[in-house]
């Protein structure tokens, strides 16, 4: 119970028609000035202006109170722990969230499941296996910002309603890729140690730093990579359709964790040994990924065209996979601020072909 009083004395004048009026009278806001909207519509960057767009490094006060409202003094304290905004920031989040909102799509009515061919065995037992990896590994993308949202300060709302649209498309992705392994008469296939090993480093994660550097910039990296493939891999239209969807997706959620991480080592340059030694962890976890049969045999042989072909073309079509997404991620790195080429924590082995100078 809360030790707020019930005002008697207001309901009878009320009942009397004497308003109080206070919450008029004491507004401080910027009254009569209007957002000029933009051509597709309001959007958040239309109306952040003023004190509505003034967004405070360290927030005094952590309440749920809509930032440039006139706030009660004994508001109670949300105890939010991330208060600091260089901890969830980035400059591109008010764009990302207005694609976001715009772009969603239905894993039911947008993919043509009635259009999809009889494949061959071992082409569809590829499918169905990389479909379990990513109905498995998408869920972490929802599961670490949900997390963390209720944590946020929410002076930072904006951070947190593209959080929401993240969790909404990492749980469409979910459900797509196990539609996808069931829809055709094929079936889930294994779930390795190794995968859950590297979601429960991120579950884990001690910060949101720590988790968004592991999530954004590595694990969602390495999926969008995987989604580019598997687009041009695809043995049907089907296919093709979900892997481009997805790829949509997962594009903003890696563009935020990129950018988010230049906004905050531009604003704390000392915490960038902090980053590399996250990314230590996960490198080490990527490295044994790259080993593991069940990550690696499907895209190969989808890239050959199946097993017999595999035999001969796959170990390269799965090496052009693996520097596609170490370069990718090199890349990732280099755009926020965080050059790792010099210190990737991977085998000699699997850095064939790849810049390591920064």
């Amino acid at each position: 119970m809360t030790n707020t009083a019930i005002n008697f004395e207001y309901i009878e004048r009320a009942k009397r028609g004497e308003f109080d009026l206070g919450w008029l009278k004491d507004n401080k806001s910027e009254w009569g000035t209007k957002p000029t909207i933009s051509k597709i519509g309001l959007t958040l960057r239309d109306i952040s202006y003023g004190s509505y767009g003034d967004v405070p490094d360290n927030p005094k006060l952590r309440t749920m109170a809509p930032r440039g409202s006139d706030i009660d003094p004994d508001v109670p304290d949300m105890g939010y722990t991330v208060n600091t905004k260089m901890e969830v920031w980035s400059d591109n989040l008010l764009d990302l969230y207005e694609e976001a909102v715009s772009r969603q799509w239905s894993a039911t009515r947008d993919i043509p499941w009635n259009q999809l061919p009889e494949l061959p065995s071992d082409i569809e037992h590829s499918i169905c296996q990389l479909a379990t990896l990513l109905s498995e590994v998408e869920m972490v993308a929802a599961d670490f910002p949900a997390k963390w949202l209720w944590r946020i300060n929410h002076d930072f709302v904006e951070a947190k309603m593209f959080l929401c649209t993240q969790v909404m498309d990492e749980a469409r992705h979910t459900e797509v890729f196990r539609k996808r392994a069931l829809a055709n008469g094929g079936g889930l296939g294994k779930a390795k140690a190794v995968v859950e090993q590297f979601l429960k480093l991120i579950l884990d994660a001690q910060s949101y730093d720590e988790g968004s550097a592991l999530m954004h910039l590595l694990g969602e990296g390495i999926v969008l990579s995987i989604f580019r493939a598997g687009e041009f891999l695809s043995p049907s239209d089907v296919e093709k359709r979900i892997f481009r969807l997805c790829m949509q997706d997962e594009a903003r959620h890696v563009a935020y964790g990129t950018m988010h991480l230049k906004y905050r080592l531009e604003r704390d340059p000392s915490i960038a040994e902090d980053f590399h030694a996250y990314l230590d962890k996960g490198e080490e976890l990527m490295t044994v990924l790259f080993t593991t049969p069940e990550v690696i045999e499907p895209m190969a042989i989808l890239a050959a065209g199946g097993i017999k072909q595999a035999e001969e073309v796959g170990v390269f079509a799965a090496d052009i996979l693996r520097q596609r997404i170490v370069e990718e991620y090199l890349a990732r790195c280099d755009k926020a601020g965080l050059p790792r080429r010099k210190r990737i924590n991977l085998p000699a082995e699997m850095l064939t072909g790849i810049a390591t100078d920064d």
